[in-house]
């Protein structure tokens, strides 16, 4: 959510980083409800000094045995009670309509987040790795025999509908050890704090980190009012909602492994094959909370921290930052990280690393107190996947697969694996 005293202060500025995001003209709209607001405020303290000024002088009139302007001045106080309340009712109403206005309002990008209409004017930061190039036909994650056994679509189906998926076998191990694999070296090399949180929240906590009230459509809300999680984002970033921490205590970096849940609103026709886009899965994800002066490097820092999963593993990426056609409604800048799948001959995402600024903090009222002492202050936040596990597991699979149609498992993962560093073409861990 924005200050209103930063846009009463300087519209323009404002206004010109709100037109990188294809929004004009918002400052007016925004100060002229606060100007409606200011102003009921200021005429409810004018009729209350004048009510209480009233109040005074009804003694001193009834005492002196001067009934007429007894009941001029006692009426007065009424009229102004009833005054002052409209007066009230009617800022709590502007109150209402701004932060319903600021709520909906993006997120100012950072000067160095490229313009743009969408993701095609990404820009690429750098590489690592080559794409693999297999000497046979390339098949996608469903398709390898490898997978056909321990990967049901069908089954998935009849229990949940489309967009789920039934994994046994290897299949379920890898994908569990890949999980464990996140969390170990993130723990054990990022010093990040392994946190188990609920995958149930409150709704307040989803305004906290913007999924709401914008886009709750894309989320799943349960008939008593809970919300499930989209991302660990919301439950890890929220472990500080209402709270004023001490300033020694950031940077706090926290990773979980959670399952997510994604209505996929607005996604129809995409990627609907296989098990990239999915209703239900799993993320390991990382969270900071930083003082203002440490974000962006932070925001580095949690980069290499995703990108170091996939080196471990072996598999070709690419690293982007998003232009502003692109970037997340609540986030000033963001990294994505694009893992190479031979099966589609593309790069796709599998980890968004992004800083939201006080954005968050602000909607949360979350805030610090700085060591030298003075007023508290607005923390910084900071989220990222390190990395989406299923579609980890999509480019493990297709990254490893032979032409007999069987896969080979990165090593980092073979003592997860009891030892095993393949699946066979019939499905099973060798």
């Amino acid at each position: 959510m924005h200050d209103i005293k930063t846009i009463r202060e300087n519209p323009e500025a404002f206004d010109t980083a709100m037109a990188r995001r294809g929004l004009s003209g918002i400052s007016a709209a925004v100060l002229a409800i606060d100007t409606a607001r200011r102003g009921a405020i200021a005429r409810a303290e004018a009729a209350l000094t004048e009510r209480n000024a009233a109040s005074k002088l009804v003694g001193a009139a009834k005492a002196s045995g001067d009934e007429a302007e007894f009941e001029r001045l006692r009426a007065l106080v009424g009229e102004k009670k009833a005054e002052i309340a409209a007066l009230e009712d009617e800022a709590k109403a502007k109150d209402a309509e701004l932060r319903d206005m600021l709520m909906g309002l993006p997120n100012l990008p950072f000067g160095e987040v490229p313009d743009g209409a969408d993701e095609d004017d990404n820009v690429e930061l750098h590489t690592w790795g080559t794409p693999q190039k297999l000497d046979f036909n390339a098949k996608e994650h469903f398709d390898i025999p490898a997978v056909l056994g321990n990967m049901d679509f069908e089954v998935a189906a009849k229990l949940s509908g489309s967009r789920f998926v039934v994994m046994s076998g290897a299949v379920a191990r890898v994908h569990r050890a890949l999980a464990q694999f996140m969390l170990d070296t993130h723990i054990d090399k990022h010093d990040l704090t392994e946190t188990n949180v609920p995958v149930l929240v409150r709704e307040e906590m989803m305004y906290g980190t913007g999924q709401l009230p914008k886009f709750g459509e894309d989320s799943y809300k349960t008939t008593d009012g809970w919300w499930l999680i989209p991302t660990a984002e919301v439950p890890l970033t929220n472990l500080v909602n209402g709270d004023v921490i001490d300033a020694a205590s950031l940077p706090r970096r926290h990773v979980a492994h959670t399952l997510c849940f994604r209505s996929e609103a607005g996604s129809a026709g995409r990627d609907t094959s296989g098990m990239l886009r999915q209703h239900q899965f799993e993320k390991v994800e990382m969270v900071s909370i930083s003082h203002p002066d440490q974000s962006l490097a932070e925001h580095e820092r949690m980069t290499k921290c995703a990108e170091a999963i996939l080196e471990a593993l072996g598999l070709a990426y690419r690293t982007v930052i998003l232009c502003t056609g692109d970037l997340g409604f609540g986030m000033r800048k963001t990294h994505d990280i694009e893992v190479w799948l031979p099966g589609q001959n593309a790069y796709r995402e599998i980890s968004s690393i992004s800083v939201a600024g006080d954005f968050q903090a602000r909607r949360m009222n979350a805030r610090f107190k700085p060591e030298g002492g003075g007023k508290p202050e607005f923390l910084h936040t900071l989220n990222g996947s390190g990395l989406a596990v299923g579609r980890c597991l999509i480019a493990v699979l297709e990254n490893g697969q032979n032409a007999d149609g069987s896969v080979t498992l990165p090593a980092v993962l073979h003592p997860y694996l009891g030892g095993k560093t393949t699946i066979t073409p019939e499905g099973q861990l060798a």
